[in-house]
C-alpha cells in the first residue's frame, strides 16, 4: 500500500487550482448549442456545448454550461435584437466564458457575454447556402417567372387568424370597393413548428388550387424573435416552385429571407400586400375605363366619319338618280312616239289588207267551187264504176244463198237453193255439184 496518496476531495481541489490557475480570465469559445433549458423558478439557463465533426457522428467535444438569472435577460435581449432570433438548440455561437470547477458538479462554463455577429454570420452562410442549393436545383426562380394575374380577387392566406397583420390585411381589403374573397389556411408563423405548419398549408391551397388567383403569407407584429424558418431549404423549394404566384408579407425590415426572394413579389408588411392587390385590381378597372372611353371615342369618330360618307353616298345617288330617271323618261317618250308611229302604220298596213280582203276571199271561193266541182265530177264517174247494175251490164251475177251472198263454193253443198241477180232479173238454181280450183275435183253438176 503507497504510503503517500490523495483524497477525492484533494484531488478535485488539486483540479480546480490548476483549471482556476490556467484560466485565471473569461476566454471566447465557439461551439453549437445541444441543449438549452431555462428553470422557470429560478430563471438560470442551463446549456449543454458541442462541437460536431467527430468520427461516427460523435462530438469531438462537449461541455455544460450555465447563464446565471443575473445575465440571462440581458443577454438575451441583446442577442434577440441584434440577430431576430432567441438563442436556442443547433445554433452556432461565440460565447465569452468563465472556466469553473466543482468538487461535486465537476468542469462548467459559466457565461458572461455573447457575440451576435458570430451567429449572424453563421446564420448569413446558411442562407447563402440555402440560395445556392436553390438556384442549382433550378427552382429560384420559378415562382417569380409565373404569369401574375391581372384581377387577383381569388385570394388563398397563409397566416395565424390571431395576428395583427392578418386583421390589418383584411381590413385593407375591406376598405376597397372590390370584392375580394379570401380563404384563410391557418399556420403557425413564428417559432417551433412554424416551417412545417406553412408548408401543410401550401400543400393544401395546391389541391385547390383552381379556387385561388395568388397565395399570400403574412405575419405582422409581436414578436420577431424566431425568423430563421424563413431561410429554410424546404420552405424555401415548396415556395419557389409553387403553383400559383405567392406573395409575402412577412413584417420584417431586416435583409431579404430566402421566402421572401424566391416568391413572385415580397413587400415588408401584410398592409402593404393587401394595398398592392388593391392596386392591381384598381389599375385593371382603371385600364378597363380607359379602353371604354376609347371605344366610345373611336366608335364616336367612327359614325361621324361614316355619316359624312352617307351624306356624300346619298348626294351621289340623288344625282346618279335623277340623271337615270331623266334618260329613263327621254327613252320612254322616244319609246311612246315610237309604239305610236308603229301603231299607225300596222293600222294603215292592216286597212290596205281588209280592203283587198273581199276580191281575194271571192277569187279564192270561185277557185275552191271549181275545185270541189271538179272532185264531185270525179266522185260521180267512181260513183258509177262501182255501181252494181253497171258491173251486172258487163256480165257479172251475184248469187245469194238464203239471204247471203256466197263468196266461196266450198261454203256450198248439194242440194242448197241459190238465188242468182243478173242485169235484167233474177233466177233460181239449185247445187248439184261444186268444184275446188285447187284439185280439180268436181262433185255434181248444178241443176236449174
Amino acid at each position: 500500500m503507497p504510503d503517500s496518496h490523495l483524497t477525492l476531495s484533494q484531488l478535485q481541489e488539486c483540479i480546480r487550482q490548476t483549471l482556476c490557475d490556467a484560466f485565471d480570465t473569461p476566454v471566447w469559445i465557439a461551439a453549437e448549442i445541444g441543449e438549452l433549458k431555462v428553470n422557470a423558478r429560478s430563471g438560470h439557463c442551463y446549456i449543454q456545448l458541442v462541437e460536431k465533426g467527430g468520427r461516427n457522428g460523435v462530438p469531438k467535444a462537449q461541455a455544460s454550461a450555465v447563464i446565471w438569472a443575473s445575465q440571462y435577460g440581458m443577454l438575451s435581449s441583446y442577442f434577440r435584437g441584434a440577430t431576430g432570433r432567441s438563442l436556442e438548440a443547433g445554433m452556432n455561437v461565440l460565447l465569452n466564458v468563465t472556466v469553473t470547477y466543482h468538487e461535486l458538479y465537476g468542469l462548467s462554463l459559466r457565461v458572461t457575454d455573447i457575440d451576435p455577429l458570430y451567429t449572424m454570420g453563421d446564420l448569413e452562410r446558411q442562407r447563402q447556402q440555402t440560395i445556392a442549393q436553390l438556384r442549382e436545383d433550378g427552382v429560384f426562380d420559378l415562382n417569380r417567372e409565373l404569369e401574375f394575374p391581372a384581377v387577383p380577387l381569388r385570394i388563398a392566406v397563409v397566416s395565424s387568424p390571431q395576428a395583427a397583420g392578418y386583421q390589418d390585411f383584411m381590413n385593407e381589403l375591406g376598405a376597397s370597393p372590390y370584392a375580394f374573397k379570401t380563404t384563410l389556411f391557418e399556420a403557425v408563423m413564428q417559432g417551433h413548428g412554424a416551417e412545417n405548419s406553412i408548408i401543410d398549408a401550401l400543400e393544401r391551397i395546391a389541391d385547390a388550387m383552381e379556387d385561388f388567383d395568388v397565395t399570400v403569407i403574412i405575419r405582422g407584429g409581436g414578436s420577431q424573435s424566431d425568423l430563421s424558418f424563413l431561410n429554410s431549404y424546404l420552405l424555401g423549394f415548396h415556395v419557389a416552385q409553387f403553383p400559383l404566384p405567392v406573395v409575402t408579407g412577412l413584417g420584417h425590415d431586416k435583409d431579404q429571407s430566402v421566402v421572401d426572394m424566391v416568391a413572385a413579389l415580397s413587400l415588408k408588411t401584410p398592409t402593404a400586400v393587401a394595398a398592392f392587390l388593391v392596386d392591381r385590381v384598381a389599375d385593371f378597372d382603371g385600364r378597363l375605363l380607359a379602353l371604354g372611353d376609347a371605344v366610345r371615342n373611336i366608335a364616336a369618330r367612327t359614325l361621324l366619319q361614316h355619316r359624312r360618307e352617307i351624306d356624300m353616298i346619298g348626294a351621289l345617288l340623288r344625282e346618279r338618280a335623277y340623271g337615270v330617271s331623266s334618260r329613263l323618261t327621254w327613252r320612254m317618250d322616244a319609246l311612246q312616239e315610237k309604239i305610236k308611229s308603229t301603231a299607225v302604220r300596222t293600222l294603215a298596213e292592216q286597212h290596205t289588207f281588209l280592203s283587198s280582203l273581199p276580191g281575194t276571199l271571192k277569187a279564192l271561193a270561185s277557185q275552191t267551187m271549181a275545185s270541189a266541182a271538179r272532185e264531185l265530177m270525179q266522185a260521180e264517174r267512181l260513183t258509177a264504176a262501182v255501181d252494181p247494175r253497171n258491173i251486172l251490164a258487163r256480165g257479172f251475177a251475184i248469187v245469194r244463198s238464203e239471204g247471203t251472198a256466197v263468196k266461196n263454193a266450198s261454203n256450198l253443198n248439194p242440194g242448197d237453193k241459190l238465188d242468182i241477180t243478173l242485169y235484167d232479173g233474177c233466177i233460181s238454181a239449185e247445187v248439184t255439184e261444186t268444184t275446188n280450183p285447187t284439185n280439180n275435183k268436181t262433185n255434181h253438176e248444178e241443176r236449174r
